[in-house]
């Protein structure tokens, strides 16, 4: 039975779900469809969403195509109106089993999408991870109770909701058992979680229930945090748990005050830095990336250059940098905009700053010894998930010891010990 095509568009979490929606699909029966999972973080995902929508019927004229996601959510009708879309799908219905068998019959109603905030639950579609034998993802948690100015995923994804920690200790061992040496923690919020479900659960006893229960873990991995909401479990679990990998990912989006009460952030500049100076105390070895945005309405250049110092501050070492780009019903939208030159330049001068700061890192690494998960036979991952090319094959998914020998063109160089 052959699998339906899906083509994925913005975070690991719909990644996660597409996989989801790959088995319902083949369980179901659909053959000759393409399935869009769409992105609406910005209005410029949407347009390659629309775009990628026209390719996939140019290339597949007899097949299904079926249009969801968070843009998807929040625009139905917009996507419905397009000649060659067949049905779309809100985000509570894609993770249904029953929505992939009414969509493999012919008498399905074009648009699937109900009210997202309504939903309570987010277990009921867990699956075993997915991604290579390496390394699994698991989803934690789903939706979001901020509001950011400049987010509108809350909208998209509904109330925040967490998946019991039974079901993802079951989860995680079973991927184990199945010869998972990495597993990674991923949702929209994951730092929210618990606060939804009985009992003291937070991210940090999650971590702490899943590295007890399932000894054999060798690694496990948090996706991208909210340090503000970093619980004192969760900080001792980094402190103290040699198997969760020292390498964190913080949601910061600026380094200017004014700019993060604009966001509606809930931390300031000083909280950040103070976070990660607290984390690196208790563990040195400890590397942080950050997302952050250039350009961010009423930026100036004195607002930029807050944000720009914050990676020295923090000691970020990897940087995703968004260049602004306006979301239409968000009320960064109808702020004052930044002039599109100046988004560009300061986005480059970020990407400039993190190349400097990757670079560092990596160097910082030259002559040491490093536990290597190898994701193929030549190319493995360290701990804070810096890539190594071997210079002698190992087999997949084996954690080897290797001495880091040299810097390649966008990874380290190194050779195994004996």
């Amino acid at each position: 039975m052959s699998a339906p095509e899906i083509l994925t568009f913005g975070c690991r979490l719909n990644a996660y779900e597409s996989e989801v929606m790959r088995r319902l699909g083949t369980e179901a029966g659909l053959e000759e469809t393409v399935i869009v999972n769409t992105c609406a973080v910005t209005g410029e995902a949407v347009r390659q969403a629309r775009q990628a929508i026209r390719k996939a019927r140019r290339a597949n004229p007899q097949a299904k195509i079926i249009v969801t996601g968070c843009a998807a959510q929040l625009e139905p009708e917009m996507f419905a109106a397009m000649a060659e879309v067949d049905h779309v799908v809100g985000n509570a219905e894609k993770m249904q089993a029953g929505t992939f068998a009414t969509l493999a019959t012919s008498d399905s109603e074009q648009v699937l999408v109900d009210d997202i905030q309504s939903v309570r639950e987010t277990a009921s579609h867990m699956i075993d991870g997915f991604g290579a034998r390496t390394r699994a993802y698991i989803q934690i948690q789903n939706g979001c109770d901020h509001r950011c100015t400049f987010c509108i995923i809350p909208y998209a994804r509904g109330a925040s909701r967490s998946v019991p920690a039974g079901e993802v200790v079951s989860q995680v061992r079973r991927l184990v058992e199945a010869g998972t040496r990495e597993v990674v923690l991923t949702g929209v919020d994951i730092t929210a979680y618990g606060a939804d479900l009985p009992g003291d659960l937070t991210l940090g006893t999650l971590v702490r229930k899943v590295l007890k229960l399932v000894p054999d873990l060798d690694r496990l991995r948090l996706s991208s945090i909210d340090s503000i909401e970093a619980d004192p479990p969760l900080v001792r679990a980094i402190a103290e748990e040699e198997r969760l990998m020292p390498h964190l990912h913080l949601s910061l989006q600026a380094g200017h005050d004014l700019t993060l009460k604009r966001m509606k952030r809930r931390h300031s500049r000083a909280q950040a830095i103070a976070f990660c100076q607290e984390v690196r105390a208790l563990r040195p070895d400890v590397v942080f990336g950050a997302d952050l945005i250039a350009g961010f309405p009423t930026e100036t250049e004195e607002m930029f250059e807050g944000t720009l110092s914050i990676v020295d501050a923090c000691g970020l070492t990897y940087l995703h940098v968004f260049p602004y780009s306006a979301r239409e019903g968000t009320p960064a939208a109808r702020m004052p905009r930044v002039d599109g030159a100046a988004i560009k330049a300061r986005a480059a001068r970020l990407r400039e700053k993190g190349a400097d700061v990757l670079e560092r890192h990596m160097r910082a690494q030259l002559g040491s010894a490093q536990s290597i998960l190898m994701e193929s036979e030549t190319r493995g991952r360290t701990p804070h998930f810096t890539p190594v090319d071997m210079a002698v094959p190992s087999p997949v998914g084996e954690i080897i010891s290797a001495r880091v020998t040299g810097l390649g063109a966008d990874a380290l160089q190194g050779m195994p010990l004996q």
